[in-house]
This record gives structure tokens, sequence and C-alpha cells, in this order.
């Protein structure tokens, strides 16, 4: 889904695709609490899909400051539609829908179980086989992901089914997002390629949203406001225009695993400012993934 002039099709990492790859993993951490505050104040599609909208104008914008075109040869429009389809608007509707019915660590969790169906497709899709350290590296992620649940008391309870269910459809389909990038890149400059696959992907979450549910804006705290800014210009912005250029720099298998660390912020971002569980099972699971996204970027 993006740039690529320079689809890589070599093995070796690209310190720079780690660099926006710990970007992306700061930005999207802390977005699990910064979302699960916001339902609080407002409805989940509105909040989703205006953000989203915004963040893609401003993207626009950006784009064009640079002296980037936004035009979009008539080849690309379907490769574009499937990315945003995938990687925004079924992420972006799933997990907030998630987070109405689970905990942000616990749909944090589910959500990044994605390396696993990102490996899988990566295979037959992209001839990527598993290495030695990368399967390690993903084991280890797991336990990882393992203890935090342990810590938390995870319960896959009848209440939780539905945000389970969501949860887990996020993953997939960002999965198969992800490969399908390597698979068929976008080819436009980074910003382009994310303004219009953010725009697309959130303009209809949108429209549904604004048609359907009711916001108050007058309730809305300042710092809601605060955080509607943040999950505007550094979700969409900064972390989205980073994992699209990771992705263009990292093998796929490798970027997914990657991400693992995205879920281990989370928990723990959650554990301070909604005062969601943090314990040994929690720390733990810190080292662990860590560890194993340390492994995969030697792999």
């Amino acid at each position: 889904m993006l740039d690529s002039t320079r689809r890589d099709a070599r093995s070796r990492i690209a310190p720079a695709g780690l660099m926006f790859l710990a970007i992306t993993s700061v930005g999207w951490g802390f977005n699990w609490p910064v979302t699960k505050f916001l339902l609080s104040e407002l409805p989940p599609l509105t909040l989703r899909g205006v953000t989203g909208v915004l963040g893609a104008v401003l993207l626009a914008a950006l784009a064009l400051v640079r002296g980037d075109s936004l035009k979009v040869a008539a080849a690309i429009w379907p490769r574009l539609l499937v990315a945003g389809l995938l990687n925004v608007t079924g992420w972006m509707v799933l997990m907030g829908l998630a987070l109405l019915w689970l905990p942000a660590s616990e749909a944090a969790l589910i959500a990044y179980t994605m390396p696993v169906w990102a490996s899988m497709l990566a295979w037959p899709v992209l001839g990527e086989r598993p290495t030695l350290l990368r399967t390690i590296s993903l084991v280890m992620a797991f336990a990882g992901l393992a203890a935090i649940m342990g810590g938390n008391g995870f319960t896959a309870t009848t209440a939780k089914l539905p945000g389970i269910l969501m949860a887990l459809g996020g993953a997939i389909g960002f999965a198969l997002g992800t490969v399908l990038a390597k698979k068929l890149p976008i080819k436009l400059p980074p910003i382009t390629a994310a303004a219009w696959q953010i725009g697309i992907g959130c303009l209809p979450v949108a429209i549904v949203g604004l048609a359907i549910e009711t916001t108050h804006l007058e309730e809305v705290t300042e710092l809601g406001w605060f955080l509607v800014f943040y999950s505007t210009v550094i979700q969409f912005c900064v972390a989205y225009v980073s994992w699209f250029a990771a992705l263009a720099r990292l093998p796929a298998s490798v970027a997914a695993i990657g991400t693992m660390a995205i879920p281990v912020i989370g928990v723990v971002a959650s554990a301070a400012a909604l005062h969601e569980p943090l314990g040994p099972g929690q720390i733990a699971a810190l080292m662990l993934t860590l560890a194993a996204v340390v492994l995969a970027t030697r792999s």
C-alpha cells in the first residue's frame, strides 16, 4: 500500500524500516487507551470515521506542500480501494466496536494476533518461508501475550464474545492487507498513498456514523479534545505513514512480528491511564515481547 517504487525483494533488514516501525508501535500503542477513553465521550463510528477523514485531509495538504501529486493512475484505484477496505475501514470499525465489549488491553492483545495470520498468508502469497529465528520470535511474542492474558484474568465469556470476534476479524483483515501490500504495491509517494487509503477507508465510516449515531460535542471534555487531536494527527498521520514506510522497507513477516510491541505499549499505557491491571504477568510479557521483536529484526 504504498510506495512503492522500492519493493523490497531482499531479506536484509533496512535500519530505516526499523525506525519507522518503532514510530508506528509507539503511536498505535498509546492510541488504545486514547480510543477507549474517547468512546466514553463520542460514539464509535463517528469518532473513528471523522478523525480519519480529518487525518486524510491533513496528509493530502502535507503532500501538496511537499510538492507531491495527489493524482492516481486508473490502474492503481483497485489496489487503493482494497487497501483502504482492509487496512483502514475494517480495522477502524471492528477495533472501535470491539472496545465497547473489551478492555483496551485485551482488545490490543487479540488485535495483534495479526502476525500469525500475516505469517501464514505470506508463505503462499509471497513465498516468504518462515525462518527458524522468525518462528522462535513469533513463539516468544505469543508467550508474552499469553502472560498478559493470564495476568489480566482473560476469559472468553459470552459477554465478551462479540468484541473478541470483531477484534479477530480486524486482525485477519489487516494481515491480509499487509501481505497484499507487498504482493501488489501501490506506486505512489508514501504520504499520498496514506492520504488516499485513510480517506477512502474512513469516509464511509464517517458518513454512516453521522447518519445513525447521536453526538453531543458539548459534553466532550478538554482532555477529550486533546485526545481527538492525538488520534487524528499522531495515529492517522504520523503512525500510518510510518507503517507504510516500514512495510516498504521490511519483509512482511518481520514488519508484522515487529508490531507485537504495540499491545505491550497499549497494556502498559492502559494500566497507567485507565487503571487496567499491570503486574508480574505484564512485566514478563514486556520482556518476552521486546526480545521477540529484537530477534525478528535480526533474522
